[in-house]
């Protein structure tokens, strides 16, 4: 049963998404959103206590290392922000990347790929690729590395890990996607059925999201919606999501395919969650427990 504090936080956000359309967010430019965007998760989010933040350039992107005291040196996070593809950043995203690395006691690299609609698909993956190399130059194998990313960033995490195979290099060890975004067709029941519920998204944005994303290209297309990839031969997988979202069919749809494939998979979907609830850090029982067990997942992942 969900918890009276996510029952006033969710009647909280519809009340401040309403307000948001009313003064006309969906008008304004993709810059000024991605400002307001920034500008409010300045208030929100908090990092962990003696989370230092390290920022550095890889081939140009601008990324930072997340530490939070005790890690394993020899191990890292790799977190791809969600945003549809075209809002949000290391200041969005930052706490909840902090959290996570927390939780499992490993170091998080957060690297800031380009955004659409300047830079729609393939630049996220391109961007997603080099980074990984980079970690790779750096020292770290694929066994020491872990894929995490929420929304679009899960989609990311997987399209990323898709190349790679078909690349034949080495995988991460691991994936993780919290209200993974990978049907950018919107064709799962959950965009109908919880068009109401959902206190973040709407059918009308999500498919201007994608279409802003994927260009000229088909939203079927397997590195823009995973879900219709050939899923065989990716690492264990780990997915979270809510039952009040309208991606819980993406994340349904995904474990499906997945475990079909042969791929070992934990699927959670949380009573009246919404999407990327796991963002609210310590104001919810329920973000609190989902990223200690995405701690535990990676601990396990990495035999620590």
């Amino acid at each position: 049963m969900p918890s009276f504090q996510s029952y006033f936080f969710e009647k909280a956000i519809k009340l401040s998404v309403k307000r948001a359309v009313k003064k006309g967010i969906r008008q304004k430019g993709i810059e000024e959103q991605r400002e307001m965007l920034d500008a409010a998760a300045s208030k929100m989010g908090k990092l962990p206590k003696n989370c230092q933040v390290e920022h550095l350039k890889i081939d140009g992107l601008y990324a930072e290392w997340l530490t939070t005291g005790a890690v394993l040196e020899n191990k890292v996070i790799l977190y791809l922000h969600g945003g549809g593809y075209a809002l949000c950043s290391a200041n969005t995203h930052r706490p909840l990347a902090a959290r996570i690395g927390h939780a499992a006691g490993v170091n998080v690299l957060f690297p800031e790929y380009r955004l659409a609609p300047e830079h729609p698909f393939p630049a996220a993956i391109e961007d997603s690729v080099n980074v990984y190399h980079w970690l790779l130059k750096q020292g770290y194998e694929g066994k020491d590395i872990i894929f995490a990313g929420d929304s679009a960033g899960g989609g990311l995490c997987l399209a990323t890990a898709l190349v790679l195979r078909d690349q034949n290099e080495p995988l991460p060890a691991g994936i993780i996607c919290l209200s993974p975004w990978v049907d950018l067709t919107s064709s799962g029941e959950s965009y109908q059925k919880n068009g109401e519920v959902d206190p973040y998204l709407s059918l009308k944005a999500v498919k201007e999201a994608a279409r802003i994303y994927a260009g000229t290209e088909s939203l079927d297309h397997p590195l823009i919606s995973p879900v219709f990839a050939d899923l065989s031969g990716l690492p264990p997988l780990m997915i979270q999501a809510g039952n009040h979202e309208i991606l819980q069919s993406d994340a349904l749809s995904l474990a499906a395919k997945a475990k079909d494939a042969g791929v070992d998979v934990s699927l959670k979907v949380w009573d009246g969650m919404w999407h990327v609830w796991q963002i609210s850090g310590d104001i919810l029982p329920e973000a609190k427990k989902a990223t200690r067990e995405i701690g535990q997942f990676i601990r396990k992942v990495f035999k620590t």
